[in-house]
């Protein structure tokens, strides 16, 4: 009796019951609430996208061969390398121009934030057109430029016409309005992260530009992005009024001019049209991915066995594959 007593003592754990195979939880299987109304709806929607598409292609005034013709046309294809170069070489402008500027505003010293200030006056309360006409007609303003000392000696002198040319000024005019627009993004991202993120950083010794670089910027980005992949699909179009500059070689100036010369308006006006649809989906998905990329570890709602396995890095990856740590390490010590 002793003995079994002491193996029943307060120092051993009595054995797990063994587990009851009758008493295993049968998950009922519920069936989804009929929804009538959202059936009818997308029927009545396919009708009427069957009924479009029936118009758009039984039409013959629409001259599809035409369309198809001047698709695949050389210069209509270079012009869209045109815009496509306007389109990046702009927002490459206005995104450093927007880092700049917002920077600028959140700086001690009252004169870079005067600046800041009164650039995202004058070019956020001015039209696009408008720039692009003065931008295009800065050669008969000033025939010269010249860099040196304010009221004295010109040290370097050289013709407007040579260096603005009409496609310098027409990325010109766009990148430094879209700067402007660009800054309030930039600069709401930036606040967006927590002061605590840079305080920290400072009193482990950091300077402001590493802080900046490696703290600030990164987890800015993820409110950066979306709103500056609108600005570039919106920049896309806007290439279109470059013919204030003028600037003769992108794809709506290089469609209109087929069109007057062909009579065939509707046909051109669907090949521009084709085309930026083409070269804004890409875009979107471009956005898409980056987006994802820069969001890693805050999507909400999202099925963790999906989207765990995508945030992991190479590294985690392939340790997790080699099976040599267990899937939940506080397992055993979890009551």
């Amino acid at each position: 009796m002793g003995a079994a007593s002491g193996t029943t003592g307060a120092g051993t754990r009595p054995a797990p019951a063994a587990e009851d195979s009758r008493s295993t939880i049968v998950l009922n299987n519920p069936k989804p609430v009929p929804r009538p109304g959202t059936w009818i709806s997308a029927a009545i929607v396919a009708v009427l996208g069957a009924m479009l598409l029936n118009a758009l292609i039984t039409n013959e005034k629409f001259h599809w061969d035409t369309v198809w013709f001047f698709f695949r046309e050389v210069r209509v294809i270079a012009a869209v390398g045109w815009t496509l170069l306007l389109t990046f070489m702009a927002m490459g402008i206005g995104i450093v121009l927007a880092v700049t500027t917002a920077i600028m505003r959140q700086s001690s010293n009252p004169v870079l934030r005067v600046v800041s200030l009164a650039y995202l006056w004058f070019f956020r309360g001015t039209p696009i057109y408008t720039q692009l006409v003065f931008w295009g007609a800065l050669s008969a303003l000033y025939q010269h430029l010249s860099l040196g000392v304010p009221f004295g000696p010109e040290l370097l002198t050289f013709k407007t016409t040579t260096v603005f040319t009409p496609f310098v000024a027409a990325v010109l005019g766009l990148g430094i309005n879209e700067g402007a627009y660009l800054s309030e993004i930039v600069r709401s991202g930036l606040n967006s992260v927590d002061r605590g993120q840079s305080e920290a950083a400072r009193a482990l010794g950091m300077g402001k530009g590493q802080i900046l670089r490696r703290i600030i910027l990164p987890q800015a980005m993820r409110v950066i992005v979306p709103p500056t992949g609108n600005e570039t699909i919106s920049m896309l179009k806007t290439t279109s009024l470059v013919l204030a500059v003028p600037f003769t070689l992108d794809l709506t100036f290089v469609t209109n001019a087929y069109a007057s010369w062909t009579y065939q308006t509707i046909p051109l006006l669907l090949v521009a049209a084709i085309w930026y649809i083409i070269i804004t989906s890409i875009l979107m998905v471009c956005q898409h991915y980056i987006e994802r990329y820069y969001g890693r570890g805050f999507e909400s709602g999202r099925d963790p066995r999906r989207g765990a396995r995508r945030s992991l890095s190479a590294r985690q990856q392939a340790i997790l594959d080699a099976h040599t740590t267990k899937d939940d390490p506080f397992l055993e010590y979890t009551p």
